[in-house]
């Protein structure tokens, strides 16, 4: 008998039929099909597919009797209740790994477009002005890359770095000993004052709330410019306005912002800013490979096999 799977998250219809091929798959990707699916099959659920910003709270848990494991289809599980799930033992799974190289794909694309204000020239260009009419914009090799959180995606975003002839700075609660030659400073703060460029790679959750606040941005400067691909809720998306506005901060590329994803109207009038959907971690290969891993779980725990990504 298939397993009875209860995706919370969008998906698209191709992944849909990937995972009804495995699975019987209930779709509730909003809050009133999401209440609605819980009520009518809580009974017989046995996995459930979630994102770490949708989540599943200790209540849905509860009304699953049968759940046997719940995935994240991302790396972030931060609205996960992993303490709910570890009472009743039911195993807690990520997609950690499956888009690192996505999401350090974009954040350099990110990082070019602030640092070069491509947004800008674009327009600039589309109503006939020529270079010579125009300010010259910073480079980016030989500066300095700081990242916080260097994590797997973190160090895929280091490499890149290095590519670019930038030195390497982070910050982490404590270092790791496999970070090469990147430096690592012991606060946040001491890290904004040394980088050029401040790249947040942090998980979300209560523990990162606003990390990124006003005096960071002030210690990252007029010349810095600032990259978050992380979770909008690790920036204080009032102090940012503030910054970029008042000429604080030299610029910024957000894919991610704490209203998301409802867009980040105060951010609108905010010059040299970049923003995209949340959709650094999205591209064909990465989304095959995090169905891949989900699938791969669904087996595994149907074979009762050690199961991959443990939270």
């Amino acid at each position: 008998m298939k397993p009875v799977v209860l995706a919370l998250n969008v998906l698209a219809a191709e992944d849909a039929a990937r995972i009804a091929s495995h699975a019987e798959l209930i779709e509730a990707p909003t809050p009133e099909l999401r209440d609605a699916a819980v009520a009518q099959h809580g009974e017989r659920i046995d996995i459930v597919l979630t994102i770490g910003s949708v989540g599943l709270t200790a209540r849905e848990i509860a009304a699953m009797p049968r759940l046997a494991m719940i995935s994240a289809l991302g790396a972030g599980y931060e609205r996960i209740d992993v303490v709910a799930a570890r009472a009743r033992g039911i195993p807690v799974t990520n997609g950690a790994g499956t888009n690192d190289i996505a999401v350090a794909d974009h954040t350099f694309a990110l990082l070019l477009s602030a640092v070069r204000d491509i947004k800008t020239l674009d327009r600039q260009t589309r109503e006939g002005l020529w270079r010579t009419e125009l300010p010259v914009k910073p480079g980016i090799a030989g500066k300095r890359l700081g990242i916080l959180g260097l994590g797997t995606i973190g160090q895929h975003i280091a490499r890149r770095g290095r590519a670019f002839d930038l030195s390497i700075g982070y910050h982490n609660r404590r270092p790791r000993h496999d970070a090469g030659d990147a430096s690592y400073f012991p606060s946040l703060l001491e890290l904004a004052t040394w980088a050029d460029f401040l790249v947040v790679a942090t998980p979300g959750g209560p523990e990162t709330v606003h990390l990124v606040n006003a005096e960071v941005l002030a210690a990252l400067g007029k010349n810095g410019f600032l990259v978050n691909i992380a979770r909008g809720s690790v920036v204080d998306t009032d102090a940012l306005a503030h910054a970029l506005s008042t000429g604080l901060l030299g610029g910024a590329g957000l894919d991610v912002y704490e209203s998301e994803p409802a867009p980040p109207v105060v951010l609108f009038d905010c010059p040299n800013l970049v923003l995209t959907p949340h959709i650094a971690g999205w591209s064909p290969e990465a989304i095959d490979a995090t169905l891949v891993c989900f699938l791969d779980n669904v087996t595994r725990l149907g074979e009762g096999q050690p199961l991959r990504n443990l939270v």
